[in-house]
C-alpha cells in the first residue's frame, strides 16, 4: 500500500504554485499583447475579460480594478491591446489570471509617448497652472466650436434654452477629427475674442485616441490658453482627457454639463431670487412702517403735542416784548432824527440867506440900472418902436417905402400901420 504522506493536497499544490508566482520577479510585472474577448459588463467598477492570441489557441483571464480611472479609451471586443500587470493564481479554482494596471490600444504607443512628452513640456512652462478665468453669471452670447453634424451643439442649445432662454447659442462649425481638424479649430478660435462672446464651448463626442488627437495639438492648446474669453472644454467622454481639457477654464464631461457650466444662473434662479428679495423688501417695509408708527404715536401722545401752545407761549410773550421795545426805540430814534433834521434845516436856511444877501443886493442894483435903460420905460415916456415887414427895427426914414406894412410898438402893445407918404 502506497504511503499517503507523500501525496499533496490540491490546496497545498495550489498554495505552493501561488507562492512561486508571487515571488517570481518576472511575473510581478508582465507585458502582454493580445486581443480582448469575453468582455464583461462595463457598468460596474471593475472590468473582467480575457486576452487571447490572434490564433485563439492561448487565452488568459484578465481583471482591471477601478478601470474607469485607469483607461483613457473604451475597450471593445476584438480590440488588440498592450497590457501591463502581474500574474496571480486564484487558489479556490486553481486558475491563473493577470491583474492589469495599464492598458492601451496596440499601435498607438508612439502617440502616448508624444502626448506625455508634450504634456511634460507644457507643464514645465506653467501653461496648465495659469489662473483660470471666471465664467460670467448671465452670458448673452455663447459660442460652440464643434462639428455641425454632431449632437454636441444640439445638446448645448437645448440645455441653454431650458436654463437661460435669453442667452444666444451660436455654432462656429469646425472639423473635429482628421488632418483638417487642427486648422479648422484654430481658425474658429482666432475669431472668438473679436466677436464679443461671453463664453466659448469647444468639444466633440467620444472616440479613440486617434479621433481625439487634434485636441492634443500644441498650437491648439496654446491658442485655447491665450484666449481672453472663458473656455469650457467638452472633449470625448468622462474618461477621455486631452491637453485642451487641462488649459481650458473649465472641463465638462458632457455637452449638457458644459451648457450647465456656461449658465451657472438659470432663469428660475433669477425668479426665485427676485421673489426672495421682494418678500424681504415687503417684510422690511412693514417692519419699518410699524417702527415709525410706534415712534410717531409716542411723539403724538406727548403732553406738549396735546397742548402745542405751551411750546411757543413763552416765545410769543418774548416776541411781544421785543416788538414793543422795538417800536419805542424806533419812535425815539425817529424823534431824534426829526429834531436834528429841523435844526439842520433852520441852520441851512439862515446860512442860505446870509450867502444870498450880497447877490440879492447886487441883483437889485443891476435891476435899477437896467430899468433906467429899459425900452419899456422909454416907451412909457411916449416913444414908439417901428418894425418892418420882416420884424426888423426901423431906425431911419430911408428904410421905409410908401405902401409898406409896419408894426408900431407902444408901451401898452402893438398895432399895424401902412406908410402912405413921405
Amino acid at each position: 500500500m502506497a504511503d499517503s504522506s507523500q501525496y499533496l493536497t490540491v490546496g497545498a499544490l495550489t498554495g505552493y504554485l501561488k507562492a512561486k508566482f508571487d515571488r517570481d520577479p518576472y511575473l510581478a510585472k508582465v507585458y502582454l499583447t493580445g486581443e480582448i474577448s469575453n468582455l464583461g459588463n462595463r457598468k460596474g467598477r471593475h472590468l473582467y475579460f480575457s486576452l487571447k492570441d490572434p490564433d485563439g489557441k492561448s487565452v488568459i483571464r484578465a481583471t482591471m480594478f477601478s478601470y474607469a480611472s485607469r483607461l483613457k479609451f473604451e475597450p471593445k471586443e476584438g480590440m488588440k491591446v498592450l497590457a501591463i500587470g502581474r500574474v496571480q493564481i486564484y487558489e479556490p479554482s486553481g486558475s491563473y489570471s493577470i491583474i492589469l494596471d495599464q492598458m492601451t490600444p496596440d499601435g498607438i504607443g508612439d502617440l502616448f509617448l508624444a502626448l506625455n512628452q508634450l504634456k511634460e513640456k507644457l507643464s514645465q512652462e506653467g501653461l496648465f497652472a495659469q489662473e483660470k478665468q471666471a465664467l460670467p453669471l448671465l452670458p448673452k452670447k455663447i459660442a460652440v466650436i464643434t462639428s455641425p453634424t454632431g449632437a454636441v451643439v444640439e445638446d448645448v442649445a437645448k440645455t441653454v434654452e431650458r436654463r437661460l432662454p435669453d442667452a444666444q447659442v451660436i455654432l462656429l462649425p469646425a472639423v473635429v477629427q482628421g488632418e483638417g481638424a487642427v486648422p479648422s479649430l484654430l481658425n474658429q478660435l482666432n475669431r472668438i475674442d473679436d466677436l464679443d462672446f461671453d463664453t466659448v464651448i469647444i468639444g466633440r463626442g467620444g472616440g479613440s485616441i486617434e479621433d481625439l488627437w487634434a485636441f492634443n495639438d500644441e498650437a491648439l492648446v496654446r491658442q485655447v490658453a491665450a484666449l481672453k474669453t472663458p473656455v469650457i472644454a467638452s472633449v470625448g467622454h468622462e474618461t477621455d482627457n486631452t491637453l485642451v481639457d487641462l488649459v481650458a477654464d473649465r472641463r465638462a464631461a458632457t455637452p449638457t454639463a458644459a451648457a450647465e457650466l456656461a449658465t451657472p444662473v438659470t432663469r428660475q434662479n433669477i425668479l426665485d431670487r427676485l421673489f426672495e428679495l421682494k418678500t424681504r423688501l415687503v417684510v422690511a417695509g412693514r417692519q419699518t412702517i410699524t417702527q415709525r408708527q410706534q415712534v410717531l404715536d409716542q411723539i403724538v401722545n406727548r403732553p406738549i403735542m396735546q397742548q402745542p401752545d405751551r411750546l411757543y407761549a413763552a416765545y410769543q410773550q418774548e416776541v411781544d416784548q421785543l416788538t414793543s421795545r422795538l417800536g419805542r426805540g424806533f419812535n425815539r430814534q425817529l424823534e431824534q432824527k426829526q429834531y436834528r433834521f429841523q435844526q439842520a434845516k433852520n441852520g441851512l436856511v439862515k446860512e442860505q440867506k446870509q450867502l444870498l444877501r450880497p447877490y440879492q443886493e447886487a441883483l437889485s442894483l443891476a435891476s435899477t440900472k437896467l430899468d433906467l435903460v429899459s425900452p419899456l420905460k422909454i416907451l412909457a415916456a411916449g416913444y414908439t418902436i417901428v418894425k418892418g415887414p420882416k420884424d426888423q427895427v426901423i431906425k431911419q426914414k430911408a428904410d421905409l417905402q410908401v405902401g409898406e406894412l409896419v408894426h408900431l410898438t407902444f408901451a401898452d402893445g402893438e398895432v399895424p400901420a401902412q406908410i402912405t407918404g413921405e
